[in-house]
């Protein structure tokens, strides 16, 4: 199936799926009731489109990183994206065309919130990284409010 790329080629890093999906719908609709197979191509089909879009967006957020002189030394990537093989294996190859490592977690990691967390802390303890318990704990903590650990220490 000849699926849209979203956003492929421009300068922004942003990602939207959502004319993707739409796309993935009018195609199941045009040739419905979809068999095994048209299910099975469609669905190749539709991650494809989405590994060639997450390269895309990949290598146009490391554009942006080179032209604000910002020094990368790896590409890393956890959970679903980490745990999809063709999706890893395209920003595998983002990072070789950057010359950089891939550090992603063993797949069987990358699906369980509880398990990504317990490697993070792992991989701190192996770096002899200690933090103490002396912090506010947040149910929500957005992106955007995003700060060190030690300005939020006491926030009630």
């Amino acid at each position: 199936f000849a699926l849209p790329r979203p956003l492929m080629g421009r300068k922004e890093p942003d990602f939207s799926l959502s004319g993707l999906k739409t796309a993935v719908r009018i195609e199941a609709e045009k040739i419905a009731p979809l068999s095994d197979t048209d299910l099975r191509d469609l669905c190749a089909s539709f991650q494809a489109a989405i590994v060639d879009s997450i390269m895309d967006r990949t290598r146009m957020a490391f554009s942006r990183l080179d032209e604000m002189m910002i020094k990368v030394s790896a590409l890393v990537i956890a959970g679903g994206v980490a745990a999809n093989h063709a999706i890893r294996s395209g920003l595998e190859q983002v990072a070789v065309q950057r010359r950089l490592p891939l550090v992603a977690p063993p797949p069987a990691l990358c699906t369980d919130n509880g398990a990504m967390i317990a490697w993070a802390g792992l991989e701190r303890l192996s770096l002899g990284l200690k933090d103490g318990l002396d912090f506010a704990p947040r149910a929500r903590w957005p992106l955007t409010t995003l700060s060190s650990p030690e300005r939020d220490a006491h926030v009630r």
